[in-house]
């Protein structure tokens, strides 16, 4: 659900040193860029509940406590043509309401606009769902 919604609302992407992160009402998406040529075994990326742990030719990327919890066991990451990284996380918590304001405590902040944009799109992506419920069971 939430691939095709994005579709066609969008992302508010909160931009970082490193390349951005986004969320819809289920899910953390974090994309990393990386220097071209970079393969797998370059990438040492540690996904728990409470944080997260990303390294890169030796290098650290990112490591803290995130923002809120997620399930660990469905997150995943994957490098793409060699030159970015993306992370999927799910959240525990996939109410419109628990939108991050920032990807890990105190760090990676949306700023207020950017926040306020990110709520905005969590609480449309919760009316469609509800329209589509509704939807279904008048058929």
């Amino acid at each position: 659900m939430s691939v095709h919604f994005e579709e066609r609302s969008g992302v508010v992407p909160c931009r970082t040193p490193w390349g951005s992160w986004y969320q819809t009402m289920e899910e953390v998406f974090i994309e990393v860029n990386v220097p071209h040529g970079t393969s797998a075994k370059e990438v040492k990326c540690r996904l728990g509940a409470r944080d997260i742990e990303l390294h890169v030719r030796g290098e650290e990327v990112f490591k803290g406590k995130l923002f809120d919890t997620t399930m660990s066991d469905e997150a995943t990451w994957t490098l793409e043509d060699k030159c970015l990284i993306r992370i999927v996380l799910m959240k525990t918590n996939r109410e419109a309401g628990n939108c991050w304001s920032s990807l890990l405590e105190g760090e990676y902040c949306a700023n207020a606009w950017v926040q306020d944009q990110m709520q905005r799109k969590l609480t449309l992506e919760r009316f469609q769902r509800e329209k589509s419920i509704i939807t279904d069971e008048d058929l």
